[in-house]
């Protein structure tokens, strides 16, 4: 089967040709559209239901929402585990589903469980709500809205918030892969109504007329039409607040001698902002408002990173003067200093092949021959990386061995030359005709073609346990044997067609004296018998010296540290600024803001 198959690549060589053409087409293609990451995700299926509760207590919060959610959701198909988060103001439940699980039937048999839910939390505590299809790595850029230099007191951190909430963030959520913009630090303006108990009193309304009236006035609607001779007239009613003037003139059902009683006869109407929980500072400049922008499960992280900065420019442009827009996190940074590093020794990797070929092949032609297989396989790996939704990252990229993937090319070429080199006939002959050419070729690979097979097969099944680990093991290291597996069956795929016919083509008989590649070859031939008919008269020395060693790296193993994953150097330092419980949260921000003032005066390379 395989003799046949080298015997119609070395006779039809240009369909094989057509068939290298539309591979790299193809795979250029393909590369531009490889998903690119630092590392693989990790991250679980899960869905997450928040329900924010200003003002309730961690123990109400757990009694009255949490614990309903997490029985409603405990019988699903598919579930692994519920694990929940409650504190003061906040309830957070995460639902954890097995890895072939659909997110979407997942967020849909959620959503139908919290209608139910809702109907057994108490009115006015919280609205439990589904997170974004994000994941762990899902935060991909942050940004600060801040005021520039000299207009710091023509806007607030309240008109900050107001910008980013309803100018930036309703832009960038119109992003191709963008899953949520979540706001923080600033103000969220509201309008505050400070109610006078004695005017309540003295006018003999309660307080749910008061927000009676305020439901009741807030809002536009419509009628019918009206014929009035050839034209129409469309009845609509404007009643939606617009400013502190239209709520202060709402009236409140109830007459004091026979006048209306408004909002401004019973409290006093000023613009405020919600209870704060927590603020955002940037360098030692005083509060900014800001977000974090989530990127969608399985997007392209490198292409969505390049949308949201291209829409953060055109935002720019729509911003009041004298604000800004300004990134502290871009993660573009983190993922080209990682593949840039597998780039790097990628290269280096390919060089050395190569030089190594043309250094004991002794032929030009043959080494740049072989290695041009690496190219071609990765092009096919990336192919298949697509086809099987792998991302190109530290773990898959950086596990490509171009020695593995040259193998069985090797194996072909060297089998050729050496026929080329032992047939006395081919020496003399100036030009080998075709046909010869071809028969010999496809003699010479046809007799290697088993060992080059059975060679890539025993480093497939090396891999074989990594492909069966599952849970997070699973997706950090099944990436990597996917692609050694995609890039060896590549290379054995060209081993098959591509290497016989090009072989057929390129390679001649040398009619010439021993190159340095053969006296090199002589040399290293003479040093090794040497050293093994030294070897094999102490058979019981050699093996106390093998076994001596296996002992010491297993002693040496016992010692290393271990840990899941390397480190990465993102050139980013955390710092955690801790005060005492208690703390109000006027006290918290001026402890955080001395953190930058020093670090900034102390190390001047500190950019931000």
């Amino acid at each position: 089967m395989l003799t046949k198959i080298i015997e119609f690549s070395v006779k039809n060589k240009l369909i094989v040709a057509l068939l290298m053409l539309a591979l790299i087409g193809i795979g250029t293609y393909q590369v531009t559209k490889l998903p690119i990451d630092a590392v693989p995700d990790i991250t679980n299926n899960q869905v997450q239901v928040i329900t924010i509760a200003p003002s309730f207590g961690a123990t109400d919060i757990e009694r009255l929402i949490t614990f309903p959610i997490e029985q409603a959701n405990s019988n699903i198909s598919g579930l692994q585990e519920i694990r929940s988060f409650s504190r003061f103001g906040l309830s957070l439940v995460t639902i954890v589903f097995d890895g072939n699980i659909d997110v979407y039937w997942a967020r849909q048999q959620v959503a139908e469980r919290l209608q139910q839910v809702q109907q057994e939390i108490p009115p006015g505590i919280g609205s439990p709500q589904l997170g974004p299809i994000s994941t762990g790595l899902g935060e991909i850029y942050q940004y600060v809205v801040r005021p520039q230099s000299g207009y710091e007191h023509k806007y607030n951190v309240t008109e900050l918030r107001t910008i980013q909430d309803w100018i930036v963030r309703r832009q960038l959520l119109g992003v191709k892969g963008v899953a949520e913009v979540s706001s923080f630090g600033g103000k969220l303006k509201q309008y505050e109504i400070a109610v006078s108990p004695d005017r309540l009193n003295a006018y003999g309304i309660t307080i749910n007329d008061v927000f009676d009236a305020l439901n009741a006035n807030n809002q536009n609607t419509g009628g019918a039409y009206i014929e009035k001779g050839p034209t129409v007239l469309y009845i609509r009613s404007e009643g939606l607040v617009g400013n502190i003037d239209d709520i202060q003139n709402i009236a409140i059902a109830g007459k004091q001698n026979d006048l209306p009683i408004f909002i401004r006869d019973i409290a006093q109407v000023q613009p405020g902002y919600a209870t704060r929980y927590g603020a955002m500072t940037y360098n030692d400049n005083g509060e900014v408002a800001g977000a974090v922008v989530m990127m969608l499960k399985g997007a392209n992280s490198s292409q969505v990173i390049a949308d949201v900065k291209a829409k953060v420019e055109e935002i720019r442009k729509t911003l009041p003067k004298g604000v800004l827009i300004e990134p502290f996190l871009d993660r573009t940074k983190m993922v080209n200093n990682a593949i840039s590093t597998v780039q790097t020794n990628l290269l280096e990797g390919a060089l050395i092949v190569v030089f190594v070929l043309v250094l004991f092949l002794g032929n030009i032609r043959a080494g740049l021959l072989v290695a041009s297989v690496i190219p071609l396989a990765m092009l096919f790996a990336i192919c298949m990386m697509n086809l099987f939704g792998v991302s190109g990252n530290l773990m898959s990229l950086g596990a490509l061995d171009f020695g593995l993937i040259i193998d069985g090319a090797v194996i072909i070429v060297e089998s050729v030359m050496h026929q080329l080199m032992q047939q006395q006939r081919f020496k003399e002959l100036l030009k080998v005709p075709a046909s010869e050419m071809d028969d010999m070729v496809t003699a010479s690979a046809g007799r290697m073609m088993n060992s080059a097979v059975f060679g890539q097969i025993i480093i497939l099944i090396v891999y074989l346990p990594i492909l069966t680990l599952e849970g997070i093991e699973g997706k950090m290291f099944k990436p990597m044997a996917e692609t050694v597996a995609f890039a060896l069956l590549g290379a054995f795929l060209l081993s098959l067609t591509y290497i016989p016919m090009m072989s057929s083509i390129l390679l001649r008989a040398r009619n010439s004296k021993p190159s340095l590649s053969d006296r090199l070859m002589k040399r290293l031939e003479k040093f090794y018998v040497h050293v093994l008919l030294k070897v094999l008269r102490l058979p019981k020395t050699i093996l106390a010296l093998v076994i001596s060693l296996f002992i010491l790296a297993v002693v040496t193993l016992s010692h290393l540290g271990g840990e899941f994953i390397p480190s990465l150097e993102e050139g980013d330092f955390a710092v955690d600024t801790r005060v005492l419980p208690g703390s109000n949260l006027t006290t918290t921000i001026e402890s955080t803001q001395k953190a930058p003032h020093i670090l900034k005066c102390r190390f001047p390379e500190v950019a931000k």
